[in-house]
């Protein structure tokens, strides 16, 4: 059969004789062997074998997005309208990279993946309400980080999607650790306040890692800020709340003269998305008499509040429920680092908790579990302050369906709610408790590769049982 007559519709005759293949067209066998690699036109050939290569591929990807997976004899934590307990010997079916049902005792559809979980906890995948991942390799280096910015025109319009690096060698560690989403925010800007807008990450491979850009706008006060607003929080304050009166009230200077405003117009924009509610302000924050000031800025401005850090909220707890504020706390804070957080305490979560403010949790270890460790040291942190008095599944709700709710993706994670996108983890043992880890990590429905920067060291250089003492690379 000649070659043309394998085709459909919309072929063209190369000026050899042989038909080019369009998209969407597969070739039969006769078409293909009349290409040779000697032929001046062998281009052709190359075309083909992209054309088939991309069929391939979109094959592949749709067999696993269509396939049925069902968790059988899971303890599910599900998480969904408010549940408090798991559901023992659960089935968990997943289909197209979303949940479909969570049942107790069922029978696995006809035609699924079936993946036993043997009794073990299943939880939706972690989420880590503060971090800079994707922003940073080493801190140190100045190259390697992309999370602020000390000179320049950018304030509130500081936005870290721009420099978000999908090929972090620190998120293959984070996922292994049963991290599958998280929030990577600015730490500074020029602004004597304001640092910038942050980002939702889905924790996958490929390139697509952003959930959901500018998720909040950041600022803070006191601490190591103050000297950015002249050495004074006070300074802060009153230059944050012009900020904002100047994002209400900015017109572009037309005429001759000086500027009167303080802020530009690309922060202008960023600060009107705060002040129309499109994204909500996180104040970094630690003093007691700094978090009733951001409640103050909140009414004024009618702005959603989160407060980060909040070493003190506790003792404004009562104050942050009735405004509905929520904070972003570090459970592993339980000792001052600076003046601010005098009034830190082990218990903090529980005290929120219990005053009805929805908290999430974030790990700093003097910034270093921002980036590295930011899966593992996520969940130590949260049995933390399990051991401090909060509820086990209230800390799951904080590691989950808390932070989705505060950074506005819980209309797709969080939970195992029918619809949500599969994130999930099947644990080896308590998911709260260090030594444990992830047997099984799904990011809407799909494995994810277990094989990390370290293990890949650790087989490469751990000695084995054997008899020579050299790593296993350097043996013979």
């Amino acid at each position: 059969m000649p070659a043309a007559a394998c085709l459909t519709a919309d072929r063209n005759t190369d000026q050899c004789g042989y038909t080019e293949i369009g998209a969407g067209q597969i070739p039969c066998h006769d078409a293909l062997v009349k290409f040779r690699l000697s032929d001046p036109c062998s281009s052709a050939l190359i075309r083909v074998t992209k054309y088939l290569f991309l069929i391939l591929i979109a094959l592949a990807m749709n067999s696993a997005v269509a396939e049925t997976v069902a968790i059988v004899h899971a303890k599910a934590w599900t998480l969904v309208d408010g549940t408090s307990a798991p559901l023992d010997d659960a089935t968990i079916v997943i289909r197209d990279g979303r949940y479909v049902s969570v049942t107790a005792a069922a029978a696995a559809p006809a035609g699924a993946r079936v993946i036993d979980a043997h009794g073990r906890s299943v939880t939706p995948g972690l989420m880590n309400a503060n971090t800079h991942l994707a922003l940073v390799e080493v801190s140190s280096l100045d190259e390697t980080r992309d999370y602020d910015v000390d000179s320049g025109p950018l304030g509130a319009a500081f936005d870290v999607q721009y420099g978000l690096n999908a090929n972090s060698i620190l998120l293959p560690g984070v996922l292994a650790d049963g991290l599958t989403r998280a929030v990577t925010s600015p730490a500074s800007a020029s602004d004597a306040a304001l640092f910038g807008m942050g980002a939702v990450l889905r924790v996958a491979p490929g390139a697509d890692i952003l959930d959901r850009a500018q998720a909040a706008l950041y600022a803070g006060i006191g601490g190591g800020t103050a000297k950015k607003g002249g050495g004074s929080r006070s300074a802060q304050w009153q230059l944050l709340r012009n900020a904002f009166d100047e994002g209400k009230s900015y017109t572009p200077k037309t005429g001759g003269g000086p500027r009167d405003q303080l802020q530009n117009s690309i922060n202008v924009a960023a600060l009107r998305g705060a002040l129309d509610r499109r994204m909500p302000l996180v104040m970094q924050v630690s003093r007691e008499s700094d978090i009733r000031q951001a409640l103050r800025l909140a009414d004024d401005y009618h702005l959603p509040l989160i407060v980060l850090g909040g070493a003190e909220a506790w003792r404004c707890a009562d104050l942050l429920a009735a405004r509905g504020a929520a904070v972003v706390v570090d459970p592993e804070a339980d000792l001052p680092f600076n003046f601010d957080e005098l009034g830190a305490r082990a218990d903090a979560a529980a005290i929120l908790q219990r005053a009805g403010v929805t908290i999430a949790f974030t790990v700093s270890g003097n910034t270093v579990h921002l980036s590295h460790n930011a899966g593992e040291a996520l969940r130590e942190a949260a049995g933390l302050a399990v051991a401090n008095g909060l509820p086990y599944a209230e800390a799951l709700k904080a590691l989950t369906i808390n932070p989705a709710h505060i950074f506005g993706i819980a209309d797709h994670y969080g939970s195992m709610a029918r619809g949500l996108d599969a994130d999930l983890v099947i644990w080896n043992g308590d998911p709260l408790e260090p030594a444990s880890a992830p047997d099984l990590v799904l990011v809407r429905g799909v494995e994810a590769s277990p094989v990390t920067r370290q293990t890949l060291l650790r087989d490469r250089y751990a000695p084995k049982a054997t008899a020579s003492a050299l790593p296993p690379a350097y043996r013979d």
